[in-house]
Parts: C-alpha cells; sequence; structure tokens
C-alpha cells in the first residue's frame, strides 16, 4: 500500500511535518508507515491504534490509522481529529529527536 515507506531507523526530524502543516502535509508522511503490513492486518493495526501510544511505532501506527480513516471517508479530519494528529506529531518528533526509535 504503501509506496515511500521510511522506517523508524531511517526517520529524520526534518521527514516530520511541524504539527502546525496542514492536512494536505501531514497525510502523506502518515502514509510512510504502513500499519496494515507492520501489524500484519487492519483488525490488529486498528486495536494497536486504540490504545494509547508509547512507542514510535504506536505512535506512528495511530498516525497512519488516522490517515486511513478519514481516507475512507473522503474527508478532511475535523478539528477534534487534528488535534489529536498534531499531537500525535509532536510526539514523533521528540521521539525521533531523542533517538527513542522503538
Amino acid at each position: 500500500m504503501v509506496d515511500n515507506e521510511i522506517g523508524n531507523a531511517e526517520l529524520s526530524v526534518g521527514d516530520i511535518p511541524s504539527f502546525k502543516e496542514s492536512w494536505s502535509r501531514i497525510e502523506p508522511f502518515a502514509l510512510t508507515f504502513d500499519g496494515y503490513k507492520y501489524w500484519g492486518s487492519i483488525e490488529k493495526c486498528a486495536e494497536i491504534a486504540a490504545k494509547p501510544p508509547a512507542t514510535l511505532t504506536h505512535l506512528r501506527t495511530c498516525l497512519f490509522f488516522e490517515a486511513r480513516r478519514w481516507a475512507h471517508q473522503g474527508n478532511q479530519p475535523d478539528a477534534k481529529s487534528m488535534k489529536r494528529i498534531r499531537a500525535l506529531l509532536f510526539a514523533i518528533k521528540e521521539k525521533v529527536r531523542s533517538g527513542d526509535l522503538r
């Protein structure tokens, strides 16, 4: 599904959009991680995305799942979802910045 995957070890702070960016800039980054492939199924990805994220992989799973969810709905994220998406981006950037790439 994802043509431009970036693994956690290859991810740099510069790859991550600012949490202030628009959805059109955030969505392509969200799709650099394929949560369906990583977790082996849509159901497992959804299960992981529903839990509070603790690792970089979990954070990226949540962001990926948000991107897929909104794509399936054919809409842009609403304000409440964008707040969560922006928090995920901020946390992803902090994990990468600190070298915590799990």
